[in-house]
């Protein structure tokens, strides 16, 4: 029979609990810090995702703007170029300066075999080429300005015939707009898509087909630039796989031939990528919708989770392209694996210690515990404004301060500091309920705010300056509004402004007169050379104009049209 000392019948069962008690605290903080970083992290693949499409979006709207500004919908196809040529120089001009980036060249081709297209080097530089018959060559002219002098002209040594082209074929049987299938362009061996449209003449028939090229390289280098997380990856492909871009490989490589091709997801080279494009097929099949993102995760083939986010671009013009970003769990895990062994270790080295303050401790720990599981469960419920509030100097306060950290950043925009589009639902969803729980209601109003011509300044100083003046602008905003309101940057130079407790569209004048003044003063930024950068305004109250968020700020953005409108108006006369 073993017999046991006294001083070690007290101590083995302590050491025994403070071990058990260890681990149920590293257990719980693995399991709740899991929580909290994984619903994070899918908040932000969904908005990463979103993000992809939002850039599509832009391409895309630009090359329908084009189109549209080359050859109004409607108006009809001139009998030969040479009768009209001056219109349409004019009118291509135009539209190559509407999204000078991507959308640079813009070009018409008839059924008689005459062509007329306008390439923009610039914002001052353009290049015409033309031909008037069937068998002759396209001649070349250097041009300066929408009224320039034709000069420098050369002949082109291959015969172009523009009804032998895909994009011309591809729209004499689409009813509307239609895209032609990506390739891979000669001369700068970057993929392109092309978007056209039939032109019909006075009998409704197709006289001839415009069309302008989408480069995609500035897509591939949006998509090469997102930062994710150390293995992290972002792509977008076609359905039959062929890559548009990719943050981790090439969309285009040489055969055995020496020839461009393109890349297919199935076949990139990537391990992950193509593993992650295997897993998205069952995604893809016709009878699952892809309405909005979605996300999923699966164990690779290394026994790791990897997590996806996925969401579809469609138009109606047959581009079907589908955005994937994907990241392995060890990036936001590996903090807290470590976190939780070193709180086994700590619990083992202070053993007596915690015997001491046992009770203490895990009154301690389990209320920060609970305040940080709350806000795993306010995440998990689309709510992520709400700051925790753990100031502890261990590994619980780490991971709150993490956790804090990704929800600023995913209500903050990234350049002005101001509260981003996400920040702002939030806010209006929340002031809505909270109107909708009083009795009388608590009205309140929007003011949408789009800057006038900030696409000059991009243009003219280069992208750094109109980023100083988007921080200039929103530093102005804060400061001119009231204590109790709410700005935010909405998109690009957008910006809304919630004002509180107005009673009546009546008190919002002399609000929005305070802030169109602080508009109009020159930019600082812009000190060798002032510049006024004012804006138009759209307005919205609640409840008179709308009973929703959403509802609201369409009837701002509505508003700030007119607004717009009135302003070009009045600048024409």
């Amino acid at each position: 029979m073993v017999n046991f000392s006294l001083r070690s019948v007290l101590i083995f069962p302590y050491v025994a609990l403070v071990i058990a008690l260890a681990v149920a605290i590293g257990t719980l903080s693995y399991f709740t810090g899991g929580q909290a970083v994984l619903t994070v992290s899918e908040h932000l693949l969904r908005e990463t995702v979103s993000r992809i499409s939002q850039a599509v979006d832009r391409h895309v709207v630009g090359s329908v703007a084009t189109l549209e500004a080359a050859f109004p919908n409607g108006m009809l196809a001139p009998v030969s170029i040479e009768s009209d040529f001056i219109n349409m120089r004019t009118r291509f001009w135009i539209a190559t300066s509407l999204h000078i980036d991507p959308n640079n060249y813009v070009y018409y081709g008839n059924r008689s075999g005459q062509a007329m297209g306008l390439f923009r080097h610039s914002l001052d530089e353009g290049e015409l080429r033309i031909k008037y018959t069937p068998e002759e060559h396209r001649s070349i002219y250097q041009i300066e300005g929408i009224d320039g002098e034709m000069r420098s002209r050369k002949i082109e040594k291959q015969l172009f015939d523009p009804r032998q082209r895909p994009w011309y074929q591809a729209a004499q049987t689409a009813i509307h707009d239609t895209w032609t299938s990506v390739y891979i362009d000669f001369g700068t061996h970057d993929l392109v898509a092309t978007r056209s449209r039939k032109v019909l003449n006075n009998r409704q028939e197709i006289e001839g087909v415009v069309a302008t090229d989408m480069p995609l390289r500035a897509l591939n280098d949006f998509v090469s630039s997102l930062k994710i997380s150390p293995n992290g990856v972002a792509f977008i492909f076609e359905p039959d796989g062929n890559l548009i871009a990719s943050s981790c490989s090439p969309n285009i490589r040489q055969n055995n031939a020496g020839e461009n091709i393109r890349v297919n997801a199935g076949d990139s080279g990537h391990p992950l990528l193509t593993e992650i494009y295997q897993h998205i097929l069952p995604y893809l099949s016709p009878e699952t919708e892809i309405n909005k993102p979605i996300t999923f995760f699966f164990e690779g083939n290394d026994k790791k989770k990897i997590h996806v986010a996925l969401s579809k671009f469609e138009d109606g013009a047959g581009l079907k392209w589908i955005n994937v970003v994907a990241l392995p769990s060890e990036d936001f895990m590996e903090g807290i694996e470590k976190n939780v062994l070193r709180t086994l270790l700590l619990g083992v080295a202070t053993t007596i210690l915690v015997i001491l303050v046992g009770l203490r401790i895990v009154h301690w720990v389990t209320k920060d515990l609970k305040i940080l599981s709350l806000a795993v469960n306010r995440v998990d419920s689309g709510f992520v404004e709400q700051p925790i509030d753990i100031r502890r100097r261990d590994e619980i306060g780490d991971l709150a301060k993490s956790f804090s950290a990704m929800q600023q950043r995913l209500q903050t925009d990234y350049l002005t500091g101001l509260p981003n589009r996400y920040a702002l639902e939030q806010y209006l969803q929340a002031a809505v309920e909270h109107s909708q729980g009083q009795k009388k209601g608590a009205p309140f109003a929007l003011l949408f705010i789009d800057l006038n011509d900030f696409k000059l300044i991009n243009d003219r100083f280069g992208h750094d300056a109109g980023d100083q003046a988007l921080i200039e602008i929103s530093q102005r905003l804060r400061n001119h509004i009231r204590k109790h309101d709410f700005v935010a940057r909405y998109a690009g130079d957008e910006f809304i402004i919630a004002l509180n407790d107005v009673q009546s569209k009546n008190d919002i004048a002399p609000i929005r007169k305070n802030i169109e003044q602080a508009l109009a003063a020159p930019l600082e930024t812009f000190d060798a050379s002032p510049l006024t950068l004012a804006g138009a305004i759209g307005e919205a109250h609640f409840p008179d104009d709308a009973e929703n968020a959403a509802d609201l700020l369409i009837v701002a953005d509505r508003n700030m049209y007119t607004h717009k409108a009135a302003i070009k108006s009045r600048f024409a006369l």
